[in-house]
């Protein structure tokens, strides 16, 4: 199923902004860790799926998959 980019984008967004809360970090260095652990890509390419998920649920996973490439948070 295609999905429209603007609402990846969206979700993207919000995913990073929970994430920031959740680490007392500003939404540019919560995005700059996303984006260094390939995050960023990973929600993109898991949209169709996590997108399904609670906000929680879906920053836990950014989480993991940023820990599994070298991320420390």
């Amino acid at each position: 199923m295609a999905y429209k980019a603007r609402d990846i984008i969206e979700y993207i967004v919000a995913v990073v902004s929970e994430f920031a809360s959740k680490y007392n970090l500003t939404d540019k260095q919560a995005y700059r860790y996303i984006s260094f652990h390939k995050g960023i890509s990973f929600l993109e390419e898991n949209y169709g799926v996590i997108h399904t998920l609670d906000f929680d649920e879906a920053v836990d996973s950014v989480v993991m998959f940023c820990r599994r490439a070298g991320g420390e948070l």
